[in-house]
C-alpha cells in the first residue's frame, strides 16, 4: 500500500545524500592541490536500491559511487570531473525536490478532497 509519509521519508534521505555527497565533491575539489589529500565520495547505489522502487532501482543501478564517505587513495583528484559529478549531483537534487514537492501536493489533495 502506498504511503506518502513513507515516500516522503525516503526522498529525505536521498535529500541528505545529495548533501553529503555535494560537501565531499566541494571538498575534493577545494583540495585539488594538497599535498596528502585523499578523494572522498559518497556511493548512492546501497541505499537507493533498498528502497523498492523502480525508479529508486535504476538509479542506483546508474549512480555508482556509499552514503559513508568513502575514500579513494589511489584516485587522482581531476578538477573536470569533480565539477560534473557536482552537476550530477545538482541533477539528482532538483529529481529528489520535486518528488517532494508531488508527494506534499498529494497529500494537500487528499487532506481537501476529505473535507
Amino acid at each position: 500500500m502506498y504511503s506518502p509519509l513513507d515516500s516522503m521519508g525516503k526522498v529525505g534521505l536521498m535529500l541528505d545524500l545529495v548533501s553529503q555527497r555535494q560537501v565531499a565533491l566541494g571538498d575534493n575539489l577545494a583540495n585539488v592541490h594538497t599535498p596528502g589529500y585523499v578523494r572522498k565520495d559518497i556511493n548512492f547505489a546501497e541505499y537507493l536500491s533498498s528502497m523498492n522502487s523502480p525508479l529508486e532501482t535504476k538509479l542506483s543501478q546508474k549512480l555508482g559511487p556509499s552514503a559513508i564517505i568513502e575514500e579513494h587513495f589511489q584516485e587522482i583528484i581531476r578538477p573536470d570531473k569533480e565539477l560534473l559529478e557536482i552537476q550530477n549531483n545538482a541533477l539528482i537534487y532538483n529529481m529528489a525536490t520535486r518528488r517532494m514537492s508531488n508527494i506534499i501536493t498529494q497529500m494537500k489533495t487528499a487532506i481537501n478532497v476529505g473535507k
